[in-house]
């Protein structure tokens, strides 16, 4: 079963983040508090939203999905940007990640919207084949670009000192 997350998942989205991070050889990079995704999720503006992957025979809580909508200036059009997509190891193969990757693929269409997107690690074998079986496009003309920590605040206080009017996403 497929579910929109409400805030009372907070504490179990955050344990399964932690668990991808972990999978992923980042633990030490997941640092979020259940207050701070309380407020991204479940805000008054969300920046993201989670389905919730439930066993059907159990109830219990197998997977996630974390996206958000994003807009592409070739298309004209949003687009949906996937940034987590995990199902507990005890839980694969039995079918939720490929339920979650077609609940969102309905969104998209629900929407209008003409891409859905997302990253995977190089070496994750596994999961790359999955996402071919789906029929998934694997872009390797694109690099991902990062700036953050120590080289995003010298950037940044590069900028003008008065930002004038603070722009429209900033409440």
């Amino acid at each position: 079963m497929i579910r929109a997350a409400t805030v009372n998942d907070i504490a179990e989205i955050r344990a399964m983040i932690r668990e991808l991070a972990e999978y992923e050889r980042s633990a030490e990079q997941a640092r979020a508090t259940e207050e701070q995704l309380r407020e991204a999720l479940f805000g008054e503006h969300p920046a993201a939203f989670v389905l919730i992957a439930e066993d059907d025979e159990t109830g219990q809580t197998v997977g996630y999905a974390l996206w958000f909508p994003h807009f592409s200036t070739w298309t004209g059009t949003r687009g949906l940007h996937l940034e987590d997509l995990y199902v507990r190891s005890h839980a694969r193969g039995g079918g939720h990640g490929k339920a979650l990757l077609a609940y969102l693929a309905a969104v998209c269409r629900q929407n209008g919207y003409e891409r859905f997107e997302w990253w995977v690690l190089a070496w994750n074998e596994p999961t790359i084949d999955f996402y071919k079986s789906l029929g998934v496009e694997l872009l390797d003309e694109w690099t991902v670009c990062r700036l953050s920590g120590r080289p995003l605040k010298e950037l940044a206080a590069e900028a003008p000192a008065d930002l004038n009017q603070a722009p429209a996403w900033q409440d």
